[in-house]
């Protein structure tokens, strides 16, 4: 009689590429504690500061970093200037303005990789346009339908596809 003998296939397994899941750019460094520090967060993780809060320190450096003046920062957060000026460096900020920051750093991002330049994008954050009605990009930022309208307006700019 033949003796048969089980054959062991490998198991299949499906990897994705961890990049897939992971937020990119030095935006996300000011929030998080540096670049390089910011490879090893996934969105999960983020969404996990972002519900704990972050340092008043972390908004400050996005802040710096996108050139926005303590003003126009305070305006955007919905917070007063005087109230983020007596929080210490180090008070974890409340949810609601650590989101707008997580937005902001994703808005200045996104900005980025559709002008090639930081710097650039600041600039057109800051120019009146007519596209929407004179005001200022940066002037849209105290709403969520404002950054939704910027986000769109790259997506057309993306494709060629101006107002």
């Amino acid at each position: 009689m033949k003796k048969y003998t089980a054959i062991k296939t490998p198991v299949s397994e499906v990897n994705e590429p961890a990049i897939a899941y992971q937020l990119s750019g030095n935006l996300f460094g000011s929030l998080f504690g540096g670049p390089g520090h910011l490879n090893l967060m996934s969105d999960f993780d983020i969404l996990s500061s972002s519900r704990n809060g972050l340092p008043k320190h972390s908004l400050m450096a996005l802040a710096k970093k996108i050139s926005l003046t303590l003003q126009e920062f305070a305006n955007i957060m919905h917070i007063s200037e005087r109230t983020l000026q007596r929080y210490e460096d180090d008070t974890i900020i409340k949810t609601e303005y650590t989101e707008k920051a997580i937005e902001l750093a994703r808005l200045y991002t996104r900005g980025e990789e559709v002008f090639g330049s930081l710097d650039k994008f600041k600039q057109w954050m800051k120019t009146p346009l007519h596209v929407f009605k004179g005001e200022t990009p940066v002037s849209l930022l105290d709403t969520s339908i404002g950054f939704d309208m910027i986000f769109k307006e790259l997506g057309r700019m993306e494709y060629g596809i101006f107002a």
